[in-house]
């Protein structure tokens, strides 16, 4: 049986104009650092006014750029522990 160490809290806010969708992600990491991530997806003028949708878009790219941030600071602190220049962490 598998056993939760720890938990993430993962916040992301919207702001819609109609043809725009905004969004700020943020992840509360357990060693108190936060880590901030935005994102934005645009309608076509010729496309249906569908809010959902450019949310999950706006709100996938605003956790890709978490993910990515969250790549490098491991990566930072791998280097700092190990005290070598490692590769880089891909996805």
């Amino acid at each position: 049986m598998m056993k939760t160490a720890v938990g993430w809290h993962v916040e992301l806010e919207f702001e819609e104009d109609g043809q725009h969708t905004r969004a700020a992600a943020l992840v509360r990491l357990p060693d108190g650092s936060e880590v901030h991530g935005h994102g934005r997806a645009s309608r076509h003028r010729i496309d249906s006014d569908q809010p959902r949708v450019g949310e999950e878009v706006a709100g996938a790219r605003a956790l890709n750029e978490i993910a990515m941030r969250l790549l490098t600071k491991a990566h930072d602190e791998i280097d700092t522990a190990s005290g070598r220049r490692s590769q880089p962490i891909h996805v």
